[in-house]
């Protein structure tokens, strides 16, 4: 045996995981701690030399062409590695369109011949990189924000529960707000939205908040911020500006719903003997929990939720208590998909190039043959 591996032996135990997110992807290997990049999901269209969203998509064909040059950059840009006969990990949420899955497998088996690709949910696999089974998932992307409660391995599709609030929201309320305290200047780039809502906005208290709102005249005002802007211009971001941006991510709409009323929502449509333990094992995702403050007003507004009528029926509830993965909330879910890339896995569950060009489809939990299939795999 010999005391070290050559680099094409190491090469060849090489799994692929991506994880396409709206805003951003993220991309590397399998067993690594962290992606190697994580870039935004936008390419450069040859046929028009625009740079545009993968998900702004026009027809399924649009589609195929812009994953296949944005597939081509991940690869000998970022990966460095080739593509053929290598297997892929995808990692994505469970309510990804079908046509998306389709078209991703399509550019990778007949454009790139990878060998395999493993499809894993995003909600299950951030469990992982906790050693856990059983927790609520809260993931907080760029479109929206979806809640699935995973029990035992499993995650309960019956139970989830989505609202139109994330990033893109968050731009918006934002975009309001600097419009109004900043006249003349109406359109602002959506790079330099996020730049203020990372750099200078948090969440607030509610009760801070309430006084803001109701302009409490004995309220110290947070300081504001002079942002450059535009070379010789700058942004007034106004105390009022960054302690507000996120409070749309708290406020009910009027079916009564909001973040905190998800993840309760979600705890009631499972098993009463679950809640508890889902309860105490919450798990949040996504870039936009990363915000300055967000876990202690989210603690504080479903402790406020439980004295709610509409919530009585959750007596056994006592505390709620969030995890923390050993990632950023960002990039959680793919650490999750390149732990289960360093399991038998891939070998056991990934669809090989051979069984798509059979069946000349990629199968689908959504697709009645497909979960049955499973099911009885699984028996």
């Amino acid at each position: 045996m010999p005391l070290y591996e050559g680099y094409g032996a190491i090469t060849d135990k090489i799994i692929f995981v991506i994880d396409i997110g709206a805003a951003y992807t993220k991309v590397g290997f399998n067993g690594e701690f962290s992606p190697r990049a994580i870039i935004p999901t936008e390419v450069e269209y040859k046929k028009t030399g625009q740079l545009r969203k993968i998900y702004d998509y026009e027809s399924e064909e649009d589609l195929y062409d812009l994953l296949v040059d944005f597939i081509q950059m991940l690869y000998f840009k970022y990966a460095l590695i080739s593509p053929k006969d290598r297997p892929v990990i995808i990692v994505e949420s469970l309510l990804s369109t079908t046509l998306f899955r389709e078209t991703l497998a399509k550019v990778l088996f007949y454009h790139y011949e990878v060998s395999s690709i493993l499809v894993l949910p995003s909600h299950l696999v951030s469990l992982a990189t906790l050693a856990i089974d059983t927790g609520l998932v809260l993931d907080i992307g760029y479109t929206e924000a979806i809640a699935i409660p995973v029990c035992y391995g499993f995650p309960l599709i019956h139970a989830w529960q989505a609202l139109p609030l994330g990033a893109n929201a968050i731009h918006k309320k934002l975009k309001t707000l600097l419009t109004n305290d900043n006249m003349g200047i109406q359109n602002i780039e959506e790079s330099i939205l996020e730049d203020i809502k990372v750099r200078c906005c948090f969440v607030t208290k509610r009760d801070r908040a309430e006084k803001i709102l109701s302009n409490n005249p004995g309220l110290k005002p947070c300081p504001n911020i002079k942002y450059p802007y535009g070379g010789s211009k700058t942004l007034n971001i106004s105390g009022k500006v960054r302690e507000l941006t996120y409070e749309l991510l708290f406020e009910e709409d009027n079916d009564h719903q909001c973040i905190s009323t998800m993840i309760l929502d979600a705890l009631s449509q499972v098993d009463v003997d679950s809640r508890e333990k889902l309860a105490e094992n919450i798990v949040l995702i996504g870039g936009t929990a990363m915000a300055p403050g967000f876990k202690a007003r989210l603690r504080d507004e479903l402790y406020r939720q439980l004295k709610n009528e509409r919530y009585s029926k959750f007596k056994k509830i006592k505390r709620f208590l969030f995890h923390t993965p050993p990632a950023k909330d960002n990039y959680t879910a793919w650490l999750g998909g390149a732990i289960y890339g360093a399991t038998d896995i891939v070998q056991l569950k990934a669809v090989t190039k051979e069984q798509y060009f059979e069946e000349n489809r990629f199968p689908d939990w959504a697709n009645l043959k497909d979960s049955i299939k499973n099911f009885n795999n699984n028996k």
